[in-house]
């Protein structure tokens, strides 16, 4: 069996970043990866300002003592400029984010002012030239790109795009994915289950999942364990869609036949089985530029898979930058009892807590294996055992996170 690694790295080598592009409101970027680095139409900040409330002064008005009184000429505020120039013995009240009178090239914080009558101002500083101002293109000048291509916009982005006139955005189009299952046990969640059936909830997940990981699921449904209908509901979903996952028909029994049905559509199959727990029978396959993720049938594997190989590799597919997919994991202080060595890495579901130090503590939950969706549901993320070490109580172990 291929270790977790060496599958990813087999899935990553064979998906194709999509390339199309289309443009969206600023408001519905968040999520969307960046098709080209925007460009600033300004300087930002557009001209100097200042950073806090005060005056506005010349610092050549001050001598060594520090200590000046000013006539009060105006003042300048976010939106409406002081209109005059600030001369020699003269000031200008000025707010926070509001354009630097022509003349002066300081402010004093209005903490170190007193009045001195109408008009009139005390101030007690030896202001340098550009204290508590912002220099106008500090942060950006006109045509410089500001955030870059491949990369998934965040809310925190949205001010930034707004700032440099990037209304549209030009995003990369979202990977098209089908999600289906197999099963003749499976019902809707709103029917209640008879004798041998169980409601069927792997695709609300995972189609959850893939949403995240930034695909529009286009397809999501339930397949009979049939030959022919696997092969026809596969055949149709492959030609609509820039990646497929299944679930469930993917062990070794008498009815787990859907790795044979995705060979027949012509999927070829890369690899079955990797060395993870739970998550041990993934299949993996493409056809064209179609990459196509057959996951065992059991919940809790299906999210492992997902979290392991399947986001991975939509994130490539949808175009975002391969160092922002694969990167550093967290890490933080096992808490629970001690294990022992396994052949296979495992995903082991905790609770985080912090600890005193700073460090994070990752607190075992107790579930029931890979179909035990009560227990993984108790629990904030999956802590990973290296195959072959043991683990002990304080060991440092890398965790995911799961939304």
């Amino acid at each position: 069996m291929l270790t977790p690694a060496e599958a990813l790295q087999r899935i990553l080598g064979l998906v194709t970043p999509l390339t199309q592009t289309e443009d969206v409101p600023l408001e519905a970027a968040v999520g969307r990866v960046l098709a080209a680095a925007p460009l600033s139409d300004v300087d930002l900040p557009p001209f100097d300002k200042s950073a806090m409330d005060g005056f506005a002064v010349r610092s050549a008005d001050f001598g060594p003592d520090g200590l000046r009184e000013l006539a009060v000429v105006g003042e300048s505020r976010a939106g409406a400029p002081f209109e005059g120039e600030v001369g020699p013995g003269q000031c200008a009240a000025i707010y926070t984010g509001a354009e630097l009178p022509r003349g002066a090239d300081a402010v004093v914080i209005v903490e170190q002012s007193q009045p001195a009558g109408e008009g009139r101002v005390r101030l007690e500083d030896r202001p340098k030239p550009g204290q508590h101002l912002c220099r106008r293109a500090s942060d950006l000048a006109v045509g410089m790109a500001v955030l870059s291509p491949g990369r998934r916009v965040r809310a925190v982005d949205l001010a930034l795009l707004a700032a440099v006139g990037c209304e549209p955005v030009r995003v990369l189009r979202r990977p098209r994915v089908a999600v289906l299952t197999s099963g003749d046990e499976l019902v809707p969640p709103g029917t209640l289950p008879g004798r041998g059936q169980i409601r069927e909830g792997n695709t609300l997940h995972l189609a959850a999942m893939a949403s995240a990981a930034g695909a529009a699921v286009v397809a999501r449904g339930v397949v009979r364990d049939d030959e022919r209908e696997l092969e026809r509901t596969f055949e149709h979903a492959l030609g609509h869609c820039d990646a497929l996952i299944t679930t469930g028909g993917v062990s070794m029994g008498k009815y787990d036949l859907v790795g044979a049905a995705l060979e027949r559509c012509g999927v070829r199959g890369e690899f079955h089985k990797v060395a993870i727990k739970p998550g041990k029978p993934l299949w993996f396959g493409v056809r064209g530029a179609v990459p196509v993720f057959a996951l065992p049938g059991n919940p809790v594997s299906c999210l492992v898979n997902h979290e392991v190989f399947v986001a991975p590799a939509l994130r490539i597919l949808g175009g975002e930058a391969r160092a922002e997919v694969l990167a550093r994991p967290l890490r933080g202080r096992w808490s629970g009892p001690a294990r022992g060595t396994n052949p296979r890495e495992q995903y082991l579901p905790v609770r985080l807590e912090p600890g005193d130090d700073g460090v994070l503590e990752l607190l075992p939950v107790p579930w029931n294996g890979s179909a035990d969706v009560v227990g993984i549901s108790r629990c904030a993320a999956l802590a990973v055992q290296p195959a072959g070490s043991a683990v002990e109580p304080g060991t440092l172990l890398t965790f995911r996170t799961l939304g």
